[in-house]
């Protein structure tokens, strides 16, 4: 093989060095032989020319080969840098495959988990891991049965069999964390087919009802349970007789009624995190009082142990939103009585339950007093909403808190004629308009004309206006030409713990 590439390595040599001797052997005739060597001679010329084209031809053939070879190196060089940018477009996608997956893992607002037909669990999400309060090796690769507790594997035990039918399971239930607090859940188990239509496992999906829109009803002859517990909620007391073996309508009642306590004592004790969101003027030059909006959340879901929200459902449920409002309104109020109240507004949302609650206002007039806060520095906010449902009761509260110095925002406006009617009959100093039109301002032209028409609208009757759910630049700048003197959302400013106010 070596022998083979040697001889095709000097081949391309040979018809050169033939030639070149030729060349010199006719010079050698030339000028040393006689006549009789110049036959030789002419012999010798022809050899050297057709041995010459010999050498033109080769070196065409080898230009053609260099210029084929050229032109391949050419389309392989293109195609290895297509291959090459391929690659790291393929790099940066995975990439940020990853992050897109991990925000979801780690964000996601459900307890979402994968089990195969052995019930192992392969997959899971933060939230998921943290209800249990189990780390991710605990968990992965585990039967359900050996870190779920009875009642969570009770309701998967009862459909495995239709899950594994091909059915998918949706229903709702109360499920108890590890500190004891109630959250409802609409759960759904999926099941996962193979490319062979078989069942090789099941998705499931626990939903906190807070983000449904829907209202937790009560069962008839729960009520009277309910009523009573929430008559003196702050002196009860959990008697769990042992001895006695209870029906299912006892039990329920008396689980009820530990719920109910166990609410009212998270609230009295504060086992509750405030954050707040910057509310900004659209014109940065402007002198005004830093606004904020307040939110509440439950110390296990501020820890991220579960979505935002989802306690809140027990606590309307248990009409013990009035006592959560006061509860919040007293918080802020010492807040304010640091002394730098004169450079900030706070909203605060209010319950449709408070509305009904008369002492509210006065509750808040004598916190006022007591701390010696301004009350414009209190803004409640008000959904659009609630004031439909609640006419009577809401301008009634709005009459009342106006009157204490009190700001008042109606929240989710839009240029419904019932709310437009309302505001003649009211005291507004702001207007929320609502995010579902100002997040469409940039390709929806019905809805642009409509948040245009409520910001004249507000403007003419001296309102100011707040635009919700500003996510970009380019709304902020469409805010900013119709002339809305608010903007507040994600794209202008993020949730910040309550703490985080005091460096400001």
């Amino acid at each position: 093989m070596q022998k083979y590439s040697l001889i095709r390595s000097i081949k391309s040599y040979l018809s050169a060095s033939a030639v070149f001797l030729l060349a010199c052997w006719l010079m050698a005739i030339t000028h040393f032989l006689n006549e009789t060597g110049q036959h030789w001679s002419m012999v010798l010329w022809g050899c050297l020319i057709l041995l010459q084209a010999v050498v033109i031809y080769q070196i065409a053939e080898k230009e053609k080969s260099i210029r084929s070879f050229s032109e391949q190196l050419s389309v392989t060089k293109e195609r290895l840098t297509n291959e090459m940018k391929h690659r790291l477009w393929a790099e940066k996608t995975v990439s940020e495959g990853k992050i897109k997956s991990l925000y979801i893992d780690e964000n996601f607002p459900v307890m979402l988990a994968y089990f195969n037909a052995e019930l192992r669990c392969r997959y899971h999400n933060r939230i998921f891991r943290r209800w249990f309060g189990l780390r991710s090796d605990q968990i992965d690769g585990k039967l359900l049965t050996e870190f779920s507790n009875e009642g969570f594997f009770l309701d998967i035990r009862n459909c495995v069999k239709e899950i594994f039918t091909g059915k998918t399971i949706h229903y709702e239930r109360t499920l108890k964390s590890t500190k004891g607090f109630p959250y409802i859940f609409t759960e759904q188990f999926v099941p996962h087919l193979d490319s062979k239509g078989k069942v090789a496992g099941f998705y499931t999906i626990h939903s906190p009802f807070a983000q449904e829109k829907s209202r937790i009803s009560l069962k008839k002859g729960e009520q009277a349970t309910h009523k009573a517990e929430l008559d003196s909620v702050s002196q009860a007391t959990v008697k769990n007789n042992t001895q006695k073996k209870q029906s299912p309508v006892q039990s329920h009642a008396s689980d009820t009624a530990t719920t109910a306590t166990r609410i009212a004592q998270a609230i009295k004790e504060g086992e509750f995190n405030l954050s707040f969101q910057d509310i900004k003027s659209i014109k940065a030059n402007d002198v005004l009082p830093m606004h904020h909006e307040i939110l509440i959340r439950m110390g296990e879901e501020e820890n991220s142990l579960m979505p935002p929200g989802s306690f809140l459902p027990f606590v309307e449920q248990f009409k013990l939103m009035p006592q959560l409002d006061r509860w919040v309104v007293n918080h802020i109020i010492k807040w304010l009585s640091n002394g730098t109240a004169a450079n900030h507004v706070f909203c605060l949302n209010i319950a449709k339950d408070t509305f009904n609650d008369g002492s509210f206002p006065g509750f808040v007039q004598i916190q006022l007093q007591k701390m010696n806060a301004p009350a414009s520095s209190l803004c409640f906010e008000i959904e659009a909403m609630d004031v439909q449902d609640q006419k009577t009761q809401v301008t009634a509260f709005i009459k009342k808190v106006s009157e204490v110095g009190c700001l008042i925002t109606l929240c989710s406006f839009t240029q419904d004629s019932d709310l437009v009617k309302l505001l003649d009959h009211m005291k507004v100093n702001y207007i929320k308009i609502d995010g579902s039109l100002v997040c469409n301002i940039l390709r929806d032209e019905e809805d642009f004309r409509e948040v245009i028409a409520i910001n004249k609208l507000a403007h003419e009757r001296g309102i100011k206006t707040i635009a919700e759910l500003v996510e970009t630049d380019d709304i902020v700048a469409k805010l900013n030409e119709i002339g809305v003197d608010f903007i507040q959302g994600f794209g202008v400013a993020k949730v910040q713990p309550f703490e985080e106010l005091n460096s400001l």
